[in-house]
């Protein structure tokens, strides 16, 4: 196989190992009426009702995932997810949430999902409420504290600030101070219920509240950090005068905080899983597999920079290596005038531009384990040293990545890897292969 080759393999069957039905049965099981995640007991014999809130681009996988260790008696709530599973369980409201802005259905869903909780808080003893809460969620179920402010203006907020290049766990502090489902709220209206949350996150492990701004998760983040993050990436002259005002007010509520939620969350998947997977594959395949997640939440320049360095050093000491990283970059976008792309084209059409012939055979994978980069319709890229060796194949990947027009470059050169939406969430991917210089 090319180096190419190789990398798509590893990611695909990083993938592949990290299904979400197979992480539902690592955790979850049911018998005699009991349902136990991870080894608590839940006696399903004392309740009357289940009600479930499923969330995000993992949202359609996980409640089927879900379902077969449930009883079907009096089991409904919601699905906000890209689109419904098949079949749709009897007794759930679906809501195609947008992503990555908000749209009329994450309103009407987000609605639904607090009525899911209201009800729940009606019958606290006989009640259990599971939330299944992925990635997208920020987007996908949002409604705003303050009812004046419309669909448009609440997309034209999260558009800034995923614009905005802010780390995530900074961006999520701000919507949820701005959200009536974020910062633990949409679980404290289930009142006394009984509540657990299964999670495939897209976050860093030690920060599960940023999970979808964390809607069944108590908030640690405060109004003042909110309104330093603000401050810090110029972000108030970019919202709608809504927005800015509802920010600028002198009774912009705190969130639930740690010790008034009696909140428990199971995490099924997350990044480091994807990247033990990958490393398996690539040693099954003969590779020397180095992981290492520094740079996650780095900007993406600094981050190839260092993960280049750090193959170079590594290709020293091993015949073949593969080095891989988790995580999330961030790239900073302009306000308009953007191309085709995401953030993991990016990344590997800058790593072409960085890589020299003397680096000789180096191959590069970033993708996104959602299968969707940015606005392109694809999951990612794989590159190779020397595919911007020819000056007018420089010249016009230069242009691409100063218009951040990735896509349509590496689309030409048949680098793009596509998977489509693949039902999972748990971060991007980067697989960095070297072979010895001949």
């Amino acid at each position: 196989m090319t180096l190419t080759d190789t990398a798509r393999t590893i990611f695909q069957r990083a993938m592949a190992d990290c299904n979400v039905e197979r992480a539902m049965a690592r955790h979850v099981s049911a018998r005699n009426a009991h349902l136990n995640i991870d080894d608590e007991d839940i006696d399903l014999g004392s309740m009357h009702r289940i009600r479930i809130a499923s969330v995000g681009k993992a949202a359609h996988t996980m409640l089927p995932a879900l379902w077969k260790y449930l009883p079907h008696e009096d089991v409904a709530g919601v699905l906000i997810a890209p689109q419904p599973p098949s079949p749709m369980p009897d007794g759930f409201q679906y809501f195609c949430g947008g992503h990555p802005v908000p749209n009329e259905a994450s309103f009407a869903g987000a609605r639904a999902a607090l009525a899911t909780a209201r009800a729940a808080a009606e019958d606290p003893e006989h009640t259990l409420c599971l939330f299944l809460i992925s990635g997208g969620a920020s987007a996908m179920m949002e409604l705003p504290l303050d009812p004046a402010i419309t669909v448009a203006e609440a997309a034209a907020f999260h558009r800034a600030l995923v614009a905005s290049g802010a780390p995530i766990a900074e961006m999520n502090c701000v919507r949820k101070h701005f959200s009536a489902v974020k910062g633990g709220r949409l679980v404290l209206a289930a009142g006394s219920a009984l509540c657990r949350s299964l999670l495939v996150s897209d976050v860093p492990a030690s920060r599960r509240d940023s999970l979808g701004s964390g809607p069944t998760l108590p908030d640690p983040s405060t109004v003042k950090e909110c309104r330093e993050i603000l401050a810090r990436h110029r972000l108030l002259p970019q919202f709608p005068a809504s927005v800015r005002r509802f920010f600028e007010s002198d009774t912009l509520p705190e969130t639930p905080k740690p010790g008034q939620l009696s909140a428990r969350a199971c995490t099924l998947l997350d990044s480091q899983d994807l990247a033990l997977a990958a490393a398996r594959q690539a040693e099954a395949l003969g590779w020397t597999a180095v992981l290492d997640n520094t740079c996650d939440e780095w900007e993406y320049r600094e981050a190839t920079s260092y993960l280049l360095d750090r193959l170079r050093a590594l290709r020293r000491e091993y015949r073949q290596v593969c080095l891989i990283s988790a995580g999330e970059l961030s790239v900073p976008l302009p306000a308009s005038g953007i191309g085709m792309g995401g953030r993991n084209q990016h990344f590997a059409l800058y790593a072409a531009t960085l890589l020299s012939p003397g680096d000789g055979a180096v191959g590069v994978l970033s993708a996104g384990s959602d299968g969707i980069d940015g606005n392109s319709p694809a999951a990612g890229a794989v590159v190779e040293a020397g595919i911007t060796k020819d000056p007018i194949l420089r010249e016009l990947a230069m242009r691409a990545l100063s218009s951040f027009d990735s896509h349509n470059f590496l689309s030409a050169q048949q680098a793009t890897l596509t998977t489509g939406p693949t039902g999972n969430n748990v971060r991007d991917l980067r697989i960095l292969l070297a072979e010895p210089n001949q």
